[in-house]
């Protein structure tokens, strides 16, 4: 029996999964590299051939995440259909995300926004999330541009956008929804868009 060989980025993906699982549940510094490369089944040593430092693999989760999410809120932001019709497309699609990948909102909840000092060499502010943030701030200038949204501080604005989406994906993990977080797209698109409208 032929075993499928797993390319160098698939299983850097495979450790991002198990090392956000991780660090969500016994939270940044209380896991260790052994403990990552022990839940993967490879070696110490292997490990170190994908990721030289917990503090690397730290930052290339979010740079990870950020690339997952941009890329699609680019595909989105490509089309030539309204900005309302966009809207309701980023929120679904950041709610499918989160959905197929909780491990990756977890880790971005519980140690991207409680253990800053981690990611202060070359991560700071939006250095590690910048393929989001510069999809969504495109896409709000675009808005802004056809006349269907308020010309207001860009950074209120994309508060605006990712503060629900967040916040909802927040309360499924804390368990306390009364339906699927997919279920709330056209409410949290209406009460963005309310936000945003010109």
């Amino acid at each position: 029996m032929s075993r499928t060989k797993v390319s160098k980025e698939q299983k850097k993906e495979e450790i991002v999964k198990t090392a956000c699982k991780l660090f969500a549940q016994k939270g940044y510094y209380n896991t260790t590299i052994p403990d990552i490369a022990e839940a993967m089944n490879m070696s110490v040593g292997n490990l170190y051939n994908y990721f030289e430092s917990k503090e690397e693999l730290a930052k290339y989760i979010m740079q990870y995440s950020s690339r997952l999410l941009g890329n699609e809120i680019r595909k989105i932001n490509d089309e030539d259909i309204p900005t309302k019709e966009k809207l309701h497309k980023i929120v679904k699609k950041f709610i499918e995300i989160a959905e197929e990948n909780p491990e990756l909102i977890d880790y971005f909840l519980r140690v991207f926004l409680s253990n800053r000092e981690v990611f202060e060499n070359g991560c700071e502010g939006f250095l590690c999330v910048s393929d989001v943030v510069t999809e969504i701030m495109l896409f709000l200038e675009e808005g802004v541009r056809k006349g269907e949204l308020r010309n207001q501080d860009i950074f209120s604005a994309f508060v605006t956008v990712m503060g629900p989406l967040g916040g909802i994906v927040f309360l499924k993990g804390e368990g306390v929804l009364l339906k699927k977080p997919i279920d709330y797209v056209d409410e949290l698109t209406e009460n963005i868009w309310n936000a945003l409208k010109k």
